[in-house]
């Protein structure tokens, strides 16, 4: 363990490393390219003693000398007198992508190793290049093409690629994904979240087709503090030379950019933009071309950006009415799964009367933004920094930057975001603060177009919350959780709460509300009954009058979700029930104390 006095060194060894750890961006705007779905039944084998991946003496079969052993050979039609303990032909299937635990009884509470294959063919074509793209694997993934080992992902939530083109067939091929969910202290997230640990290939999996020299990463966004240019960049992967075509038809725009480094900037001024909000989500069509190769994508304009205790969006004063999200649908189990799903929960939002939405606690679906995008609900876009991480651990730091800079780069185009967040409810000591006061500035380095946040850590004096978190300092908002009638203090007490909040910036309450069974009623001073939830949202939107910058809230939370924490048999049986909709798709009394918020906001 690294102790504290050393985290200044730390730091700066991590600059020089990380580049090294994580040096192949995943490609920009998957939906945009040539592709072919890797989705559907992919057979699966259990090994939670890994003997697929380790031989008896605990060494990793693709690290001897030979690179053979373990199950990512993929042995079939074996001679009678060869010895094999597995065989994919034969195991059963599971649906890519979806996690395990949701899809298998047997699975449920499986945490641990499980091996997935998938056959499919490829008419290679001379002059293209191939990458094998995944949207998400919980939480490790060793990838194997054809029997050879592509690498190691880390990051449950997070997309990662590898480049295929040598190693594919032109014919048949097969992939082998070894994924693991196992929980690790120094991992991100650690061992104790407040969601499932669902495990498995949980998003799209894509193999991706490019000329061989491609626009890869590109970002079109007004410019920081102008809403008249357009600023950022595009890289082309595989040349120096030549030059990219900008075009936004609606704008009139069409402009020529030389590629002659890695990150090819721009600035140009722009007229008449159609700005982007929540009452009017108006995108623009935008065209990138390269050797003929155009890439399409929908990208909507607009500023956001703090002035003391206010938040303007295209310069105008905006409340941001929100709730809280989990990736997971209650009435079908399991990580949300594809469009419908999103578009059905994204729905329950805007019904609710939210112009905002936090997605926690960790980088959701690109397919989720983009919805966001379309349907006209701002951002809160989180890293899965979250309660008690090893904040003195190089290699966890570095985990967590790269879970934030992928993150950053994948959605830097969606007008939907408008915050960064870089951690939930962490313990205040001097080396959680470098921690995270690092990640802030990573994400003002790699985007100074959005606001940067966190829900911050509060403490209680009587009847006053106070809000000193000095991680606060770097921030741009003012944002904590608060379980007032919950987990601190009586519904009909919370009137009498004032808040001493050092900071002159904007509040939003990123948590806050309370448990209730769906359909169980009693008075309003019991627990887990609606009763008790009403009274607690009603008594807490009267405290919160109390609160000077109030700019925004996101409630815990849309609906009810699955968690291994919340056991009682009667009114949870592993579910946390603070869901304003229940995991059977009924609103629960509070819903309706919001939504009335909400209307007369």
């Amino acid at each position: 363990m690294i102790k504290s006095t050393s985290l200044p060194l730390l730091f700066l060894s991590l600059i020089f490393c990380f580049n090294l750890s994580f040096a192949q961006k995943t490609i920009q705007n998957i939906e945009g390219r040539n592709t072919t779905s890797l989705n559907g039944n992919w057979n699966y084998i259990i090994d939670p003693y890994k003997m697929g991946y380790l031989d008896y003496r605990q060494k990793p079969f693709d690290e001897s000398e030979s690179g053979k052993g373990g199950f990512y050979d993929n042995l079939t039609n074996i001679p009678k007198d060869q010895r094999a303990e597995y065989d994919f032909t034969f195991s059963p299937t599971l649906e890519v992508p979806g996690d395990w635990n949701s899809q298998k009884e047997n699975l449920s509470l499986y945490e641990g190793t499980l091996w997935y294959k998938k056959d499919f063919a490829v008419a290679k074509k001379t002059g293209s290049r191939y990458f094998l793209h995944f949207g998400a694997v919980n939480y490790e993934a060793h990838v194997y093409l054809n029997g050879k080992k592509l690498g190691v992902h880390k990051g449950g939530f997070t997309p990662f690629q590898f480049e295929v083109t040598d190693f594919l067939n032109d014919g048949a091929n097969f992939v082998v994904v070894m994924a693991d969910n196992s929980r690790k202290q120094d991992e991100i997230p650690t061992v104790n979240t407040d969601w499932w640990n669902y495990g498995g290939i949980t998003r799209d999996v894509s193999l991706i087709e490019t000329p061989q020299s491609y626009v890869s990463d590109y970002k079109v966004q007004l410019a920081k503090h102008d809403n008249k240019r357009i600023a950022g960049y595009v890289e082309v992967d595989g040349a120096t030379s030549g030059s990219v075509i900008l075009e936004i038809p609606q704008l009139n725009i069409k402009k020529t950019i030389a590629v002659n480094e890695s990150k090819n900037a721009f600035d140009f001024p722009v007229k008449n933009v159609d700005f982007w909000s929540p009452e009017h989500p108006f995108l623009y069509d935008v065209a990138l071309t390269y050797n003929g190769n155009v890439i399409h994508d929908k990208i909507g304009f607009r500023q956001i950006e703090t002035r003391g205790k206010d938040i303007l969006l295209n310069g105008k004063s905006v409340f941001l009415k929100g709730i809280s999200i989990h990736d997971e649908n209650p009435l079908l189990p399991g990580r949300l799964r594809g469009e419908g799903d999103m578009r059905m929960i994204l729905s329950w939002a805007k019904e609710l009367g939210c112009n905002f939405v936090r997605l926690a606690h960790y980088t959701h679906n690109e397919t989720m933004l983009r919805l966001a995008d379309e349907m006209g609900l701002m951002v809160w876009a989180e890293v899965p920094v979250y309660w008690t991480i090893s904040w003195e651990n190089a290699e966890t730091y570095k985990n967590a930057e790269n879970q934030l800079t992928v993150g950053i780069e994948r959605d830097k185009n969606r007008a939907s975001i408008i915050i960064w967040s870089v951690g939930n409810e962490t313990p205040v000591t001097d080396a959680r603060n470098q921690f995270m006061g690092n990640l802030v500035d990573k994400a003002r380095s790699l985007d100074d177009t959005r606001l940067v946040a966190a829900a911050l850590e509060v403490e209680r004096e009587g009847h006053t919350v106070v809000v000193n978190d000095a991680l606060g300092e770097k921030l741009d908002l003012a944002s904590f959780n608060e379980y007032g009638g919950w987990y601190w203090g009586e519904p009909n007490d919370l009137p009498n709460y004032k808040f001493d909040i050092e900071f002159d910036k904007p509040v939003v309450i990123t948590e806050f509300g309370a448990a209730a069974l769906g359909g169980f009623h009693a008075d309003d001073d019991t627990m887990w009954s609606e009763e008790y939830q009403e009274n607690v949202y009603e008594n807490q939107l009267k405290m919160l009058k109390n609160v000077e910058g109030l700019r925004g809230m996101t409630p815990w939370i849309l609906a009810d979700f699955k968690s291994p924490r919340r056991q009682h048999p009667v009114y949870q049986n592993f579910w946390n029930r603070k869901g304003l909709i229940s995991n059977t798709g009924q609103k629960k009394k509070a819903y309706y104390v919001l939504q009335d918020f909400y209307k007369n906001k």
